[in-house]
């Protein structure tokens, strides 16, 4: 087994490796875990191939993440792997300090980890770990995209939600459920949106919208 055959089978799910290293200690991996390598959508295929599956149709809560843990579990069970998730705590495995081990995530001016591969749209699926140390390509786009930037994801906020260093999420809620926030609503995060480096990483409208409804379901459950 290699990575390229694991590659190849989240291919096929509209998936892909984002980023991959050999933890150490500090990395918090579970005891045994080798190699630790992140798992995210490729492009638009992820958005194309949830629709079409059983968890999108049922009606049932959390359908993607539903769908993410049959996909990314069945795949760890053919390779021999550990599947790990950013949801279903707690306790929550430290998916933020593994992007910045494994994709070379740092927090933008707004907060949110930015990558130079996908900008502010990083976001994981779950993670794969294996037992064994395996080779593995570095990840798409290095460095902090941060520097040199002129920051337009600072000032794209309609309410100035990150105004002062920090995320005035009752702000932004209030103005996204608002008939003035449609455009943020049904496109996604203008924030997101504006930032140079994710520009070719944009998720559909479709799942923009999606996750949106989702947020606002779960801000206001808490509220």
């Amino acid at each position: 087994m290699t990575l390229s055959d694991v590659g190849a089978a989240l291919t096929r799910n509209g998936l892909t490796i984002v980023g991959a290293w050999h933890p150490e200690p500090d990395d918090r991996a579970p005891p045994g875990i080798e190699t630790l390598c992140l798992v995210g959508a490729d492009g638009a295929r992820m958005w194309d191939v949830f629709q079409l599956s059983a968890e999108a149709a049922n009606g049932e809560p959390n359908p993607l993440d539903r769908w993410s843990a049959r996909v990314i579990g069945e795949i760890a069970e053919e390779h021999g792997a550990t599947a790990l998730f950013p949801f279903g705590g707690p306790p929550y495995q430290p998916f933020q300090l593994w992007a910045e081990r494994g994709e070379g995530a740092v927090p933008s001016p707004v907060g949110m980890q930015v990558t130079a591969g996908r900008g502010l749209w990083t976001s994981y699926r779950g993670a794969l770990g294996f037992a064994a140390q395996h080779d593995f390509s570095p990840p798409r786009g290095t460095g902090n995209p941060c520097l040199g930037c002129p920051a337009p994801c600072m000032s794209a906020c309609p309410v100035d939600a990150f105004a002062g260093g920090s995320y005035d999420v009752p702000r932004c809620v209030a103005h996204i459920t608002s008939p003035k926030g449609t455009r943020c609503r049904e496109g996604g995060c203008l924030v997101r949106h504006a930032c140079p480096p994710g520009v070719t990483a944009t998720p559909p409208a479709t799942q923009c919208a999606f996750h949106m409804e989702a947020f606002i379901r779960a801000r206001l459950a808490t509220d």
